[in-house]
């Protein structure tokens, strides 16, 4: 066995292993801000490990080629979903946990001069109004 097997194989289990942590956050965390957070970072993390540990497995340059695209689209999409996961989920009013005391989206919204959809009380929203839904 090379050492260059031996590397691929150890990122794949550290690949695998973040993926499965990730898992596990989806499951221990207490409200879905976190979750998203959780599984963006960790497993975004955890699939790159493992296509590199594909790449070292395989080093031809048809594998680079398409492993460099799957990472490309990944890293790309996987940051904006875990985004959008968790916007979609405190725009819905979520219940979050005790655990939760820090609110900085409102807080933010409450400063004077702040308009739209989240602004505080007696703030105007913006002209065509962008109620959310």
């Amino acid at each position: 066995m090379t050492a260059l097997a031996v590397l691929a194989g150890m990122l794949g289990l550290l690949g695998a292993a973040l993926v499965a942590l990730a898992g596990l956050g989806l499951i221990r965390l207490p409200d879905p801000l976190t979750r998203a957070t959780a599984v963006s970072k960790a497993a975004s993390l955890g699939a790159v490990l493992v296509l590199l540990a594909v790449l070292l497995a395989d080093p031809q340059p048809r594998t680079a080629v398409v492993i460099g695209l799957i990472l490309v689209a990944h890293l790309v999409t996987s940051p904006l979903s875990g985004l959008a996961l968790g916007r979609a989920a405190y725009r819905s009013g979520t219940a979050r946990p005790p655990v939760t005391r820090v609110d900085e989206p409102a807080t933010r919204a409450r400063r004077p001069g702040m308009t739209g959809p989240h602004a505080g009380p007696g703030e105007p929203a913006p002209p065509g109004g962008s109620e959310p839904r």
